[in-house]
Parts: structure tokens; sequence; C-alpha cells
């Protein structure tokens, strides 16, 4: 959101009441292009015609757009007075009109005073500082401000920037830095952002206002700039046409974060780590453009380019000083796969009874397809399904006695690709029920002509677990294919369909749409809406249910259910071992285990800090409460390693310093339960097997 552009700020120019607002925008403020307000009218129709609930763009949704573009700019309300707000109510009625004739004007004006008040606080914060607080004073900061009132005074909006400020460099201090130090790295960081604050353009604007509209719908319609589609693009394909770099603005510098394996910068082996670009030149002799200060989508911009041209880059070498000799690198653009970000596999051996079982994990990351190498002919083109295909086949070959699928922090992606991944579990039938804007009504079915695996099968997922990850982990569990293993899914039960507001353009040029144009239920009639799908065997997360899922989100389309469809499910069944053994013999081996008790221990610790609202801005008050958090996380890793036989540390720091990467708990636990249900299943005499056959 905008607002995370523009986080610190102090200053008000008066708390008089302002003039009724005007349409006309201050000198100098960003104002809408003429395509935007073009854009905006084709948007206002499509979300009214072509979104599932049908609402129109009315007075009452004009209220609700009109309080979610404030929430966008300050959702923490420290920026705009309750005299600002006040004069805004003009406007509240007005965003249904605005998106009809495209006179999204007002929606500037609104960002203008927005600009401006970020400008007047980050220099007050600035000025703040050449005083050090009184850090003895018994006094809080309250951090979560969404339902808080605006600030009524520039009195009131002034006090709550000064305890932020505060806040800002009491936890510096506590970093053992010194004050001098301390009001050198905020007055640098807040001026970065005072730099930001400037930097904003009329997309970023018009992209948060068309997505106020867009989310008044349903928490996921969205609006992407031109910009963000081709971001979005790369996401769903996992490929892009540049120099395969990761970058990071740091300290106004676009820095290397890490090279890409297999990209031009890798084969080159000329880039490294931590190197800092200051200049970008297209062709062989082009001039630079000195990149320093600028913003890293727009040095993105002038890196990315079509496969086979070229870009020189001016590079400062990791730990130079500014100022020192540069260093000019040519690449010439080249496909770049994001292979960290597609599935991938791995064998954990687990012994049962002195012997040793192997489980293979396959880790999807998202549901991926690359339709514009698929449309273009290329019958090598990259999807999960694909990718896990060959990774089963791999694994078989490896003489893996069960498999885990983990799905956790996979949000989903293509529809298509969670019915084809089903297939390559289950011999055939129906998937998952579609229902459209109309009502009517589809059944979609697994596309594969027969089960590529047909082994012990667990799946693992996450409150981040969303959407066509739901769709999977629901048809496997109906099936009784598998079992479903972690935490209740986000219950993100609605079908989006992208829509590009380009007709004849290649590129987006005006961006795209994503609408909800559907909801999905299970073959059973039950919609994962709001409610997820429920694990069989539960394990632990660190994620806070109440804050994370469709039923923590505004506006979010209700539950309901339909009639179930005829399907029968595959060969394997659930393990012969009941669930409830499962579950039981995972307690005790959770009892026994100290990594196991150390997430617990960690996770309840974690669930105590989400519960405090302010923090001390008392110095003395706050090491205590530091040194007492320090210990408890001390305490619970020396209890852990006292478990495991090792030498217990003598400080956090030894903590943060230690090499040793902590096992990903969860998973060695879904390993193991796979590997009760791969002993279970051949302990068990014949006709003990569960059912194999479900009716919805």
């Amino acid at each position: 959101m905008l607002a995370t552009l523009a986080v610190l700020s102090l200053a008000e120019s008066g708390s008089a009441r302002a003039p009724a607002p005007t349409t006309a925008l201050p000198p100098g403020a960003i104002a809408p292009t003429d395509s935007q307000k073009a854009t905006a009218r084709k948007i206002g129709r499509i979300l009214e015609e072509a979104h599932y609930s049908r609402a129109p763009i009315d007075k009452k949704m004009s209220e609700q757009v009109f309080n979610r573009y404030l929430d966008f700019l300050d959702g923490q309300r420290s920026y705009f007075l309750a005299s600002d707000i006040a004069e805004f109510q003009a406007y509240k009625f007005k965003f249904d009109d605005m998106i009809r004739t495209g006179d999204v004007e007002p929606a500037y004006a609104i960002f203008a005073r927005f600009q401006q008040r970020n400008r007047d606080r980050i220099q007050h914060a600035i000025a703040l500082l050449k005083t050090e607080p009184d850090w003895a004073l018994t006094e809080t900061f309250e951090f979560e401000r969404q339902k808080a009132a605006w600030p009524a005074s520039e009195t009131e909006v002034n006090e709550l920037w000064r305890k932020r400020v505060k806040n800002d460099a009491l936890s510096l201090l506590l970093t053992g830095k010194q004050w001098p130090e301390v009001t050198d790295l905020l007055r640098k960081r807040y001026e970065r952002v005072l730099k930001r604050v400037d930097q904003i353009t009329p997309e970023d604007v018009f992209e948060n206002l068309m997505n106020a509209y867009a989310r008044s719908f349903d928490p996921h319609s969205s609006y992407f700039s031109p910009r963000n589609s081709e971001e979005y693009r790369i996401q769903m394909s996992l490929n892009y046409e540049g120099i395969g770099a990761s970058l990071q603005l740091i300290d106004d510098y676009v820095t290397i974060m890490n090279v890409i394996e297999g990209g031009p910068a890798s084969v080159a082996a000329t880039l490294n780590a931590n190197d800092r670009i200051t200049g970008v030149s297209q062709g062989h002799e082009g001039e630079f453009k000195d990149v320093i200060g600028w913003r890293l989508d727009d040095v993105v911009q002038l890196i990315r380019g079509k496969a086979g041209t070229t870009v020189r880059l001016q590079v400062l070498p990791a730990g130079a000083a500014p100022g020192s000799q540069e260093k000019t690198l040519e690449f010439v653009r080249n496909k770049v796969t994001l292979e960290a970000q597609a599935a991938h596999k791995e064998v954990k051996n687990i012994t049962r009874d002195g012997r040793t079982l192997k489980v293979g994990v396959i880790t999807v990351p998202g549901f991926y397809q690359d339709i514009a190498a698929q449309n273009a002919g290329d019958q090598n083109y990259r999807s999960t399904t694909r990718d896990v295909l060959r990774l089963l086949n791999e694994l078989k070959a490896d003489n893996v006695q069960g498999i885990v699928l983990d799905l956790r922090g996979d949000g989903g992606g293509y529809l298509p690709e969670a019915t084809a991944l089903t297939g390559l579990f289950i011999d055939h039938g129906p998937v998952v029920q579609l229902k459209d804007t109309s009502g009517r009504l589809e059944v979609l079915d697994d596309p594969q002509p027969s089960a590529a695996y047909s082994g012990p099968l667990a799946v693992l997922v996450d409150r981040f677990s969303a959407s066509a990850s739901e769709i999977f982990a629901g048809a496997i569990q109906d099936y009784h294919r598998g079992i479903i293993l972690g935490q209740r899914t986000f219950g993100k039960g609605t079908v989006q369909n992208l829509v590009p507001l380009d007709r004849w353009s290649q590129k987006p040029v005006s961006g795209q749409l994503t609408v909800t144009i559907g909801k999905f239920y299970r073959v059973t009639g039950e919609s994962t809406q709001h409610r997820g799908v429920e694990p069989d065997v539960p394990l632990p997360s660190p994620i806070d249910m109440k804050e994370v899922g469709e039923s923590a989100l505004e506006a979010a389309l209700p539950w309901d259910r339909i009639a179930g469809v005829p399907f029968q499910a595959s060969a394997p069944s659930l393990p012969a071992l009941p669930v409830a053994t499962l579950m039981s013999d995972e307690d005790s081996r959770a009892q026994k285990d100290p990594d196991y008790r150390w997430l617990l221990s960690d996770i309840a610790a974690i669930d105590t800090v989400r519960e405090q609202h302010s923090v001390s801005l008392n110095l003395k008050a706050r090491r205590e409460e530091r040194t007492r958090q320090e210990k408890e996380r001390l305490d619970r890793e020396n209890s852990r390693r006292a478990a495991k036989n090792l030498p217990p540390f003598k400080s956090v720091e030894e903590i943060d310093k230690d090499k040793a990467v902590l096992p990903d708990v969860v998973l060695t636990q879904a390993a193991e339960i796979m590997a009760d249900m791969v002993t279970g299943v051949r302990a068990a005499p014949a006709g003990q097997q569960q059912k194999t056959a479900r009716r919805g």
C-alpha cells in the first residue's frame, strides 16, 4: 500500500478547520492521466458486470470504497487529522460517480493532502532528533491504531509522533548504540523516506484507488498496474527476461542480493552479492543513467529487457567506499528461470524397528504454468503438474516408501493446475465444482488418464495454504487418497479470472484486473470459503489463525454448500492405522522430541508477544523486558540442546551466530507420520483396509 512508502513524519501546518474541498489539485500534485480515467471507467463496468456478487457500485458501495481508500493511505491513523477526514466527507458518496465518469480527481486531492502531511511529519521527525528524550519517563507507545480515533489536533498528532520517534530511537539504544549514532541512523532513515514520498507516481496512486474499489467487492479482486502485471506474470510462469539477479534497495543503492543460477549474470560470474549498481546503459555504447536514489522498480525496468539484447551496468564492488573505482559489466539478456520458486524434492530417512524407511518430500510453493510458452507450442512448457510428475518418477526410482506433499505457504495459482495435480494421485473422477456468476455449475474432472503414484500419501498444509492448495487437499481428503497434516487452511473458496484491460496490446499497457467470478466446492458439496480444509492430524504452527485467513478479511464472501457429486475413491485408501492412532502416536512422539517441545514453547512465547498492543518508552523498563525475553529464549534453546546432549549457549548472541540450521520440526513430524502409515499398511491384515468409496 502507499502508506508503506511513507512511514515516518511529524508536523502539522495548522489545526484550524480547512475550507470545503474542491477537486482542483494543488500545484505540483500528482494528477490522473487521460488513460487512467478511461481505465477507471472500464474497471467499474467490469466489476459490476462480472463479479460473482453482482453488487452495484452505488452510494453504499461508494462509502465502503471511500473508507477503504483512507485505510490504504493511513491505516494506522497517524497522518491525517480529524479535520482532514471531516473535510473529505464531501467526497464520501461521490466514489460511485467517479468511477463511472472517470473523473477521479477527488481521490488524487485526498492523496495530495496525505503526501503533504507525510512531508510535514517526516521533517518534524528529523527536527525531534536534535533533543535527546527523557528515558526515565513512565509512558507507553500504542502501536496498534487501526481502530483508534483520528488525531483531533496538531498537539495530539505531534504527541503521537513524539512517542513513535522515541520508540524508534529506544529500539536502537537497546542494540548497544549511543545517542549520537542513533540520531545519525534515524536521520538518514527519515531522509530516505522523505525522498520516497516524492517518488510516488500517478500509477501508484491509481493502483491503490482501483484496489479500493476491487477490494470492496471481495478481498481477492485486484487491479494490477502495467508494471505489477508483469510481476504477476513472472510469478505465474516462473520466468522472465533479464540478467538473473535479485535486487534490493539499501541506502539509496540498488544492491545485488544474490545471483540466480543459470542466468546471464551467473554464467558471466562477474557480479557478486552486495555489489551496488550505480548506472545502467542500454546496448554496447548507450549513455549510462545514474540510478543512485532511484526507486527499485524503476531500476529493475531498465535492467530487464528482451532476450538477446545487451545491458551494461556500472557497479560499485561490495565493501568499496562510495567514490571508489567502479567496474563496468556487460550482459546479454536471456530467459531466467526462478528455480527456487518451483517444486522440488528431498528424501528423509526414518528409522522404525531397526529398519530405515525412505520418505519422499515434494515441496510445492505455488500452482504455476507458463501459459505463454504453452500457447507458443513449446512442448516443454513449465507447470506445477509437470514438475511434480518428474519428481514423483525420480522418487519412485529412488524406492521411497511414502510421499509427503508439502503445501505450506502455497497460496495457490492456476486452477487447472489444481485439478491436474490431483490427477497424478487419483485414477479418475471429479475434483472440484465451480459455480459462476450466473449460478451455473460446472464439475471439473481430473484430466489425467490414470494415477502416476498410488502409494502412501500425506499432504502437509498450514494457514497460508490457500485456493488451489485447498482444492487439492480437499480432493485428496474426500477421496480418502491420503491424509491431511498440519493446520487448518486459509479458507479461500473463490475463483478469479484475469482480465487484460488492453484488447489489442501484447503488453498490459493499462494493467489488468483479477475479478472473482465464481466459488468452488468440494465433490462433497462443502465450500472451503471461510472454513478451509481441516487437517486429519493437526500439527503446531506459529501462524495466528485469528489474524490470518479468509475469516479475518473484510468483504469476504460467505460460506455455503451445494449438493455433492458422485465419485469413486481410488485405491489405496487411508492407512490401516486409524487417524486416531496416528494422532496418538504423534502425541507420544512429540512428548519425547526436544525439537518438538522447543517449537511449542517458542510458539507460546510468540503468542504472548502478539497479545501486546503497546510498549514501554522507559529505557530501564525496556532493558529489563529485553533481558527477560533473552533469558527465556536462551533457556528454551539450552533446554533443547541439553536433551540432545549438546553444550549450552552462554548468550543469545551465540544462538544468532550458530551456523547450524534449526530443523523443520513440522516437516520432520510429517515424515514420521508417513513412516507410521507405511508400517501400519504393511502390518494390516487383509480386509481391515478402510472403505475406498464415498458418495457425496
